[in-house]
């Protein structure tokens, strides 16, 4: 293995998540849950989202938690209310113990810290489906958004074994070039469910494969790309036609950079090659 081979091997150990981050992820995740469980009758309670994938970069925000309440249970007149109701008694109850906590689309956040390692915690509230999955609020049209993100969780895992355990660390890489270049591709997730189509076994060397990934995102940028759960609709739905476009020339401007890399590497040039990564990864590409 060369320089820069060493390089994305220090990379994809600088994206995983420490086991001292783990255990304040989850006494924070856990007493959250708990609290809602001591005043509300729910169903179940999930980690779901990246962190649940294991395709969350760091620093961690957005940890996100599912409380499914029970449709029987005392707050069974929520299913009956508006979106945007059952978010504000959510907001309500979690601000009598974490005062910070606010809304933000269809969770409320529950912020750390900016400096913090766990910076903030999305809790999402939620019904079953009776054919699988569940109901989540979609405050912005008023109505209820079907989603099954315990699906998204075995898609993912499946993907990974197919590619041999990397590409888990393949789409924290492009999460992370995403973050870098100020997160054009929204929601995230959109980069995960285009891996998912996109991200053919066996994976090779992960220089490459961001080159060959970044180009065909920038083209296809504008697709439709459904819910690979069958449930949610559009995930690129979020941006509208100028927002696409800019996310297309990001990932390009990305590509070129990630090619000039490659060709570097290709004629002996390692330190110079190291130094276009870094422009991609930020701090979290490290020196091997």
């Amino acid at each position: 293995m060369g320089y820069i081979d060493d390089a994305f091997t220090k990379l994809k150990h600088n994206l995983e998540i420490t086991q001292t981050e783990q255990n304040l992820a989850k006494a924070r995740h856990e007493a959250i849950r708990d609290f809602v469980k001591s005043h509300w009758d729910l169903d179940d309670d999930f980690l779901t989202g990246s962190y649940r994938r294991d395709t969350k970069t760091k620093k961690l925000k957005d940890i996100d938690i599912f409380v499914v309440l029970d449709a029987d249970g005392g707050q069974s007149s929520f299913r009956d209310q508006s979106p945007i109701q059952v978010i504000n008694a959510l907001e309500t109850l979690l601000r009598q113990k974490w005062s910070s906590a606010a809304r933000d689309g269809m969770a409320i956040v529950v912020p750390y810290g900016a400096d913090d390692e766990v910076m903030s915690i999305d809790v999402v509230p939620a019904f079953k489906r009776e054919d699988g999955g569940y109901y989540i609020p979609n405050p912005s049209a008023g109505d209820w958004l079907e989603t099954n993100p315990k699906r998204h969780h075995e898609l993912s895992i499946a993907k990974n074994a197919d590619c041999g355990g990397k590409y888990v660390p393949f789409v924290k890489m492009i999460k992370g070039i995403n973050r870098e270049l100020g997160e054009p591709v929204s929601p995230s997730f959109l980069l995960e469910v285009m891996a998912q189509s996109l991200v053919k076994p066996p994976i090779g060397r992960y220089q490459d494969e961001i080159i060959y990934f970044l180009a065909t995102a920038a083209e296809r940028i504008g697709d439709e790309w459904p819910d690979p759960a069958g449930l949610g609709g559009d995930v690129n739905a979020v941006m509208n036609m100028t927002q696409k476009l800019a996310a297309a020339n990001a990932l390009n401007r990305a590509r070129a950079i990630a090619e000039r890399a490659v060709d570097l590497e290709d004629d002996g040039q390692d330190r110079a090659a190291y130094d276009e990564w870094k422009t991609l990864f930020g701090n979290r590409m490290t020196k091997p």
